[in-house]
């Protein structure tokens, strides 16, 4: 079984039993998180298809927090020729990784 939720702003398409980097949650590790904002779900030869409009009332996904962390630093550069113009500087968005355990 598959579905889409939204979370964070983005929309992920996930299965149960994935591990998964969304957007810094506030939670502790170890906690238990749930997304109840699901678009869509389907079974995975695609028989049973069930989209929200936006939501699915009663549907919700539990997942586990296995850890706080950043991603991999970004490079912005802003630059303007002709006038010796040049900044770089560095990013990390702080994300959340989880482990899906089950749809109800």
């Amino acid at each position: 079984m598959f579905a889409v939720i939204e979370t964070g702003g983005k929309q992920y398409l996930v299965k149960t039993g994935e591990n998964l980097k969304i957007e810094k949650l506030d939670a502790e590790v170890g906690n238990t998180v749930t997304f109840d904002k699901v678009l869509m779900l389907a079974q995975e030869d695609g028989t049973e298809v069930k989209i929200g409009k936006p939501y699915l009332e009663g549907v919700s996904i539990d997942a586990t927090v296995e850890e706080q962390t950043r991603n991999k630093k970004i490079r912005v550069v802003k630059f303007k020729r002709k006038i010796r113009y040049k900044k770089v500087y560095g990013h990390r968005q702080r994300v959340t990784k989880v482990k899906l355990k089950e749809v109800k």
